[in-house]
């Protein structure tokens, strides 16, 4: 199981990777959607900790591979960030917004999460 130092260093990775997504792979520069693209990102996987820890989640199961080694953990972290960041913004800053700008930008934190998670704890 991580630590929580490796946790909260892994949430804050995840909402600087969806910052930075958002900004330069979607072009958004609208500080309220960069904000609610971070939160997303920082929040879901933290939850996700949190009902693994209860349940008492096996940690580290990653499939087999190398390119590739995601588990049902990591798994988990992208989906409730992307859930998350789909109501944060679709009910927020871009709620006038195509349904495909939200979907595409509530992806993006969930593409955070899940790297983070998969590749650096």
């Amino acid at each position: 199981m991580p630590s929580w130092g490796a946790v909260v260093w892994g949430i804050v990775a995840s909402a600087v990777l969806a910052v930075v997504l958002v900004r330069f792979a979607l072009r958004e520069r609208g500080p309220s959607v960069l904000v609610a693209a971070a939160t997303a990102a920082l929040v879901a996987p933290l939850l996700w900790d949190l009902i693994l820890r209860h349940t008492g989640g096996d940690f580290f199961v990653d499939a087999p591979g190398l390119v590739f080694p995601v588990s049902f953990e990591d798994t988990g972290s992208g989906v409730f960030a992307t859930a998350l960041g789909s109501l944060l913004l679709g009910f927020g800053p871009i709620r006038g917004d195509s349904g495909r700008r939200v979907a595409l930008t509530a992806l993006m934190c969930g593409v955070a999460a899940l790297l983070v998670d998969i590749y650096l704890y």
